[in-house]
């Protein structure tokens, strides 16, 4: 097999794992990786605005209230209009949404980062040069993405064929 080919197979591969891993997280919990993902930002948070969870995890307002109607839909959180400021909302963990944190899997992201938190220093930055690079050649680098492994749209309303972007992950483009 030649270079070319073996960064193809491990891109893959990585597509691949990242899928079945999505689908795992679906069959057990019935949520996707960034529902989960926030509802533990939720849970960790404690009173956060829908701002401050969306600067969080790094995903934008309007993505996280549409995360939220779902979740709200699932009676695993509520908002919460602030008393003192009735512009800010805040949500909260249902007693639902507690006890499905507890028995969902861990995100991909989680095993990813135990792992590379083990790895030395020079290669965390080796392999962030690489994956950036390799992004930037699949001309990928302006791709508004944020730190969640998940094949697929953030809503599941389109599929990756309906949306390029959810191809990396990405949150789905206005």
């Amino acid at each position: 097999m030649n270079n070319i080919e073996e960064v193809l197979v491990a891109l893959r591969r990585v597509i691949r794992a990242t899928d079945l891993h999505s689908k795992h997280l679906a069959k057990t919990t019935g949520l996707t990786a960034p529902q989960i993902l926030l509802l533990q930002t939720i849970r960790d948070q404690g009173d956060a605005t829908i701002g401050a969870l969306a600067n969080q995890i790094s995903l934008s307002q309007a993505t996280v209230t549409t995360i939220l109607d779902r979740l709200e839909k699932k009676d695993l959180v509520y908002r919460e209009r602030s008393k003192e400021d009735k512009r800010k909302v805040h949500a909260f963990l249902t007693e639902s949404g507690t006890e499905t944190l507890k028995e969902a899997p861990i995100p991909l992201q989680d095993s990813f980062a135990r792992q590379f938190g083990d790895l030395q220093q020079w290669e965390q930055t080796m392999i962030i040069s690489s994956l950036q690079r390799v992004a930037q050649m699949m001309d990928a680098q302006h791709i508004d993405a944020s730190p969640v492994l998940d094949i697929g749209t953030l809503d599941r309303q389109s599929t990756p064929i309906d949306n390029p972007d959810a191809f990396l992950g990405a949150p789905k483009q206005k």
